[in-house]
């Protein structure tokens, strides 16, 4: 069946050729081909328009060379398939066809005439494309690869504004975007198709997908109806605080390009947990929502009871609203707040969730850990946790050490405040993923947060003992095309090698990984 459509392709390639050489040759003898001068149809006046030419380069001389690339590519794949050919012939059908739509409408709208050569060029475009995208099969991957493609081009204009502004209109749209209905609709057709093998079911909610929006992004709790669209499984909003917060001053948020890191500084801006509370009461939610409760960044707690007052009592306000969320997050590894009082040690976080534990919640706590605290000092932390009511952990939090390896030097130099997010936390979440998972995997749930950009970075730390992931600059430097690619690849990695659902891989490569990470 291929080997016919690609002689369709063949075929039509050689006529378009034909068609594009013909008219190059017109145009260099100064001479018109025979058309007809009815209706609207004049070859003359789209020929000599000044849109005919480029840079004093007919039109018809690009499209002998895109014929011909089409044709070359063809006859390449009829004699073998291969799939990185298959995909080069996708990309240069699809141009043909955007310009060909692209001069159509030249003819239509602006030259107000048409020429049967160059519409004859564009129906040959159009056959092509579509016969290109039948043939060669997940057309799904290749949307999203151009879309990847295409941001890759924006993130260039959009890195040269302020982070945070940037972050705050992108906010605004996916706001906008969650009130049209229709909209999110066709997205989510698009972008979030079933994947039976990644769905799990864990503290009696069902994660269609393991992938999830990380505390840090929706702070604002602004994008409960969008972005499980673009394939998120489940998101975190805040984190929030008892009182309302602006966090600290600016800049709140720096880009590190070249060490694919975040330098983040926001401090738990949030509005705070009774504003939280009065947008989502009315709302529903297609996937599980969490709420990230955190204590209020001011120096007016002076006192560890003061601290865990202020955590408890947004604890008690989202427990007696009528917020549809499905757990909570409590994150005591923010290292950008201004108290002195914090719960990295046993007795004092063991003292915060024997509180926790009196209010009996009727939803599942993570508690989101450090990375950037001593192995022994995380043990020691999960121990307790192991012994009071969270469900599990969320590992973790942001990298202090800006000497990690993924921090390229040139960009070290000059940083404001801040801690920084993505690839500068990778290693070291997986390490803590893996060490949790050996010591603790029958008791605490982990979900693994830190430096996912791509299918095979999921895979890893799901495969390291994470039954779930959570991303933020993953999404701000790949795109929101992303997260469908990343569950597109890890359904398709189960599907390989035969596994029938995600959890037959949590923790596989446990053993192996630790003991080359192990000192001895």
């Amino acid at each position: 069946m291929k080997r016919r459509f690609l002689s369709l392709l063949l075929v039509l390639s050689l006529v378009g050729l034909f068609d594009a050489t013909y008219l190059t040759w017109e145009h260099f003898n100064y001479t018109l081909p025979p058309c007809s001068t009815h209706w609207w149809v004049d070859c003359g006046k789209v020929l000599t328009s000044r849109y005919s030419q480029w840079w004093g380069m007919p039109l018809a001389m690009i499209g002998i060379l895109h014929y011909a690339l089409v044709f070359t590519l063809s006859i390449s794949l009829f004699l073998k398939w291969r799939q990185k050919i298959g995909w080069w012939l996708k990309v240069q059908t699809s141009l043909g066809f955007l310009f060909s739509l692209y001069f159509v409408g030249l003819q239509l709208f602006v030259i107000q005439a048409i020429c049967l050569y160059c519409m004859a060029s564009a129906l040959i475009s159009l056959i092509l494309f579509c016969t290109t995208l039948f043939i060669i099969g997940d057309t799904r991957a290749f949307f999203f690869w151009l879309l990847a493609l295409l941001y890759q081009g924006t993130k260039k204009i959009l890195f040269s504004f302020n982070p945070e502004t940037i972050h705050n209109l992108t906010v605004q749209l996916g706001e906008k975007m969650g009130r049209l209905s229709f909209l999110t609709r066709v997205i989510n057709k698009i972008f979030n198709p079933q994947y039976p093998k990644l769905s799990q079911k864990l503290v009696g909610l069902t994660f269609v997908t393991p992938i999830g929006l990380a505390a840090g992004f929706d702070y604002e709790a602004r994008l409960t109806q969008s972005l499980s669209c673009l394939g998120f499984g489940f998101q975190s909003l805040g984190t929030i605080t008892h009182e309302a917060c602006v966090g600290n001053p600016q800049p709140r948020l720096g880009r590190l390009p070249q060490s694919k890191s975040l330098l983040v500084n926001k401090g738990f801006r949030n509005p705070g947990a009774k504003a939280v509370i009065k947008k989502l009461s009315p709302l529903s939610f297609r996937n599980p929502v969490g709420i990230s409760l955190g204590q209020t960044n001011t120096t007016h707690l002076t006192s560890q009871s003061a601290v865990i007052n202020d955590i408890l009592s947004s604890f008690r306000l989202f427990e007696k609203s009528h917020v549809r969320h499905q757990y909570y997050e409590l994150n005591i590894s923010c290292p950008n707040i201004k108290s002195d009082f914090n719960f990295y040690e046993p007795k004092k976080l063991d003292l915060l969730l024997t509180q926790i534990d009196s209010l009996k919640l009727k939803k599942p706590v993570f508690v989101k850990m450090p990375i950037s605290e001593s192995d022994e000092t995380i043990l020691s932390l999960l121990t307790i946790i192991a012994q009071h009511s969270p469900a599990g952990v969320i590992i973790g939090n942001l990298q202090k050490d800006r000497f990690d390896p993924a921090v390229v030097a040139s960009e070290r130099r000059g940083l404001g405040p801040g801690n920084l997010s993505g690839k500068a936390t990778f290693n070291r979440s997986n390490f803590l993923i893996a060490l949790t998972y050996q010591k603790f995997h029958s008791r605490l749930i982990i979900i693994g947060c830190g430096g996912v950009f791509k299918p095979e970075d999921a895979y890893l730390k799901i495969t390291l003992g994470a039954s779930l992931i959570q991303m933020i600059t993953g999404l701000v430097f790949q795109g929101p095309q992303v997260v469908a690619q990343i569950n597109q690849g890890l359904s398709e990695t189960l599907s390989k090698n035969k596994y029938e659902n995600l959890s037959q891989i949590i923790g596989s490569k446990n053993n192996e990984y630790l003991k080359g990470h192990i000192k001895k």
